[in-house]
């Protein structure tokens, strides 16, 4: 797991439009999705004292979080994942599972999940089984990404944040997801050892400040 910088800032959707029209001068946009932009819906985890919640909104700067999400309705291709924050850095580790995995995941079957040779997965399983870790809730979102070769940069414009309301109901493309309450657009910068200027530049505005913005957080205030 490679640790990468991040930056979080909260924006409005006239900031990201500005964005998006100032990277796709100077960075392409993410293949996935159409002209990068694509759906994700995530469904993530949690213990019974919500400590993934806690850590995140006391910054407590070791933290790690689970979930498992696919984008833009497309079940086939689904990917558990761990991110890890340490110090400021982040790092994410991700294997995929299938819809019938999911499945058998959310009824509560977990006999499947030591076995296969898959760490992530082996490591979910041990969570859930000695801290009851499980699945709390869903959170859909629109995004546009865009890629800069040079440090590895991957930009992304997050908006239109949906909380399924504590539902877990992660298959069902027809569950209900409502509007998170007032919650901004968040900007995401992540890059590896430097990032170049241009980029730099480019995500400027005036007012603008790294923050610590959880859609997770923001999305369990409904349940």
């Amino acid at each position: 797991m490679k640790p990468r910088h991040e930056w979080k800032h909260e924006i409005t959707a006239a900031d990201r439009l500005i964005l998006a029209s100032r990277l796709s001068a100077v960075a392409r946009r993410d293949s996935h999705g159409q002209n990068g932009r694509y759906e994700i819906r995530s469904l993530y985890f949690d213990d019974p004292k919500d400590t993934a919640l806690r850590e995140k909104i006391d910054g407590v700067s070791r933290r790690e979080k689970f979930r498992i999400r696919y984008y833009s309705g497309d079940a086939s291709y689904i990917c558990l994942e761990k991110k890890v924050k340490r110090d400021g850095l982040c790092g994410k580790r991700s294997v995929l599972l299938s819809a019938q995995e999911v499945r058998s995941l959310l009824e509560g079957d977990l006999d499947w999940m030591p076995s296969g040779g898959r760490p992530l997965i082996q490591e979910l399983y041990w969570k859930m089984k000695s801290n009851g870790l499980r699945p709390k809730t869903i959170v859909d979102y629109t995004r546009d990404a865009f890629i800069f070769p040079a440090g590895n940069v991957r930009v992304t414009l997050d908006y239109n944040i949906r909380t399924g309301l504590g539902s877990t109901d992660f298959l069902n493309s027809a569950a209900v997801t409502v509007p998170a309450g007032d919650v901004p657009s968040i900007l995401e910068v992540k890059w590896d050892e430097f990032l170049p200027d241009i980029i730099r530049e480019a995500v400027q505005l005036p007012g603008r400040h790294t923050c610590a913005f959880s859609k997770y957080a923001a999305c369990r205030v409904y349940g």
